[in-house]
């Protein structure tokens, strides 16, 4: 994926995303909700979260679609979950449940690494979790993410190895490698079988 020649564009592109596919019209009815909450008035909130007292107003009232990353930085600190910000709902409790028969797995070329999709559908965009299995030698190779995105690997038995461009580091079970996956990468079973935690952060997320 490549870069939008300006600033602007990018914020624009990420409001159209936010807007229409993850937001919804309660989100500023929770957000102010949640703030009288805590006591805050609208300046203490901008002040703790970084995020524009008018800005927080304007998504109060739902007369702006803030990018992931406003909704971000106002989930710390009103110190809830960004899922809990998003849900529907002002006063349900939301819990889900996905069976393992229901939940997709990937498979590689190869045959012996599997990738089950354990993370939620409406977060796809900017944020991915898998569960990896892998027999011995098996090995995940991966086209570039979209420009800035990073990728974690949390090593739960076995081990794995990442290489990204010639460059090759290692983890053991306990172990967790982070590393930019907006390039070619690939992941080798080294330990097997092995298990592992993989979540995959897109740029939008955290970036204005």
């Amino acid at each position: 994926m490549q870069d939008q020649a300006e600033r602007p564009d990018r914020a624009r592109g990420r409001d159209l995303l936010t807007g229409a596919q993850v937001l919804s019209g309660q989100l500023g009815k929770t957000i102010q909700r949640l703030r009288k909450a805590y006591n805050l008035s609208l300046s203490e909130l901008a002040e703790q979260s970084g995020v524009a007292k008018s800005i927080i107003s304007q998504i109060e009232r739902n007369e702006t679609n803030p990018t992931l990353a406003t909704i971000w930085r106002l989930s710390q600190a009103l110190d809830v979950s960004i899922d809990r910000v998003l849900a529907a709902g002002d006063e349900e409790p939301f819990i889900e449940k996905t069976s393992r028969a229901d939940t997709p797995i990937l498979v590689s070329e190869d045959g012996k690494v599997r990738l089950a999709i354990i993370g939620w559908i409406k977060t796809i965009e900017w944020l991915q979790w898998y569960e990896v299995t892998a027999d011995l030698g098996g090995v995940l190779d991966s086209d570039p993410h979209q420009r800035g995105s990073v990728e974690s690997l949390s090593v739960a038995e076995g081990a794995f190895e990442v290489e990204i461009g010639g460059s090759v580091q290692r983890a053991r079970t306990g172990e967790t490698l982070r590393y930019r996956c907006d390039r070619p990468h690939l992941v080798r079973c080294i330990e097997g079988p092995a298990r592992a935690t993989m979540v995959v952060i897109m740029k939008a997320a955290v970036m204005e």
